[in-house]
């Protein structure tokens, strides 16, 4: 797991840290692995007060792995190489299948989760950022829900988080465009908690400042707030029946291969 995410505590603060910054954190098998086991770790640490989730390098997450796209152009499917083929809508955690609990096992623990985002957070990496309670922007920040760009829709459980967070118009354009916008716009549609420089000294320092309130009362604050949110059930499982009835099909396909030949597509109807 180190290899792909790393944890280190101190005085209750986890500081989590996406490590794999020579591809700017994509989210390959071994990525998605060692997400889902950190959160489940992280849920049992005794002492936890707090994380902090941030990513190595220039960016917080690029999305999921090019490899993954290339393997789509070539065989189809979810074109996840090395992964074992899953049933999306099968729920294997909770509410969620093993590829959204990367995201939604974060927005679940019993702490406060805040993301330091630097850099890029593109389609499945943008999901991540939504799985934490507050998101710390640099200025520069730039991100995307980008999977249309792959004829694709959003599957990580970033889509009832996002109704909790931005205008029904604007999450429509931003889904149906894939348009990558700024820490600036973000900030405007609620999607950004604050920019600051150093996001990372921000969130650490906050996280600190959680640390030493009450663990009962924080815990309890979370729960109750995770509560006002809507039913995730039916959109988590939405989520995966839509991608599952797109992956692998002409269109899908067609938008994979014209996006790597760099070409515009020839869609049918």
């Amino acid at each position: 797991m180190q290899d792909r995410v790393t944890v280190s505590m101190v005085d209750g603060v986890a500081d989590v840290r996406l490590n794999r910054a020579d591809k700017m954190n994509a989210l390959d098998v071994a990525m998605f692995e060692a997400l889902v086991a950190t959160s489940a770790r992280l849920a049992v640490e005794k002492g936890l007060r707090a994380v902090v989730l941030s990513g190595e390098g220039r960016a917080f997450c690029a999305g999921l792995d090019m490899g993954r796209f290339a393997a789509m152009k070539e065989h189809g499917g979810e074109g996840i190489p090395g992964a074992p083929k899953r049933d999306l809508a099968a729920r294997t955690h909770g509410l969620a299948n093993h590829s959204q609990q990367a995201v939604w096992g974060f927005r679940q623990l019993p702490v406060p989760v805040i993301a330091a985002v630097h850099g890029v957070a593109l389609g499945g990496g943008f999901q991540l950022a939504l799985g934490a309670d507050l998101r710390f922007l640099a200025p520069d920040a730039r991100m995307s829900i980008m999977e249309i760009k792959w004829g694709l829709v959003p599957d990580m459980a970033g889509t009832p988080i996002l109704a909790s967070l931005v205008r029904d118009d604007i999450l429509r354009e931003l889904t149906y465009t894939g348009r990558v916008f700024s820490a600036q716009e973000a900030l405007s549609y609620g999607l950004a908690t604050r920019i600051c420089d150093d996001p990372h000294a921000e969130a650490m320092a906050t996280a600190r400042d959680i640390a030493g309130k009450s663990p009962d009362a924080i815990r309890a604050a979370k729960r109750m707030l995770n509560n006002l949110c809507v039913d995730p059930g039916p959109a988590l499982l939405a989520e995966s029946v839509e991608q599952a009835a797109l992956m692998g099909q002409p269109n899908q396909l067609e938008a994979v291969r014209a996006n790597i030949e760099k070409r515009a597509p020839n869609f049918v109807d």
